[in-house]
């Protein structure tokens, strides 16, 4: 099993480094330790995505992502290797605020409300990616979280940026999306057809 250790390392070096290992080794077996919750549920995710099944233990402050290579891998979550003259368009949503606009706090937390249940509208929404004080949108008792949740069931791709959810010291009220990193998000942007910044 190969061992590594991404203590005291900030999003998204502890994805990047994990990925760095699987590629240059081929290690059907690793352990990635790290010394926080959303570092563990990103390499997690990583390593699922790229064919691994997954445990994660806790010691102390430090995390243990172990991760054996499962025998038929997981289909990536990026549809990349669609064929461009069939597949939809994939419209990404980038929320880096809880709020529409500037001028009145609380028109602009009503407008984002309204634009989080309009957009069930939009053809071809494909990812929401929440962002800095865009995260607060997907805790506990904000106004919006029903309709990211709706949106999420109805097949819309939710993430949510751990390192944010842990500045803000939020990731335990968490209610909706999966807990991302910036390696996700600039994957993400990359494959987008289309990107609307908030």
């Amino acid at each position: 099993m190969q061992t590594l250790d991404c203590n005291g390392l900030a999003c998204p070096n502890p994805v990047i480094k994990t990925k760095e290992l699987i590629e240059n080794t081929g290690a059907s077996e690793v352990r990635v330790l790290v010394d926080n919750e959303a570092a563990s549920q990103n390499v997690a995710r990583f390593l699922q995505s790229r064919g691994y099944e997954t445990n994660a233990e806790r010691a102390n402050s430090e995390y243990r992502v172990m991760g054996r290579r499962a025998e038929v891998a997981s289909p990536c979550a990026v549809n990349a290797e669609a064929n461009p003259e069939t597949r939809k368009m994939q419209c990404l949503v980038m929320a880096a605020t809880d709020r529409l606009g500037y001028g009145d706090d609380g028109l602009g937390k009503k407008l984002m409300l309204n634009f989080l249940l309009t957009l069930k509208e939009m053809d071809g929404l494909w990812r929401l990616v929440f962002v800095n004080n865009g995260v607060k949108l997907t805790v506990e008792e904000s106004d919006a979280l029903p309709a990211i949740q709706d949106l999420e069931r109805s097949g819309v791709s939710v993430l949510v940026c751990g390192t944010c959810l842990t500045h803000f010291d939020l990731l335990h009220r968490k209610r909706v999306g999966e807990t991302t990193n910036m390696l996700d998000i600039v994957t993400s942007l990359q494959v987008a057809d289309k990107v609307i910044n908030l």
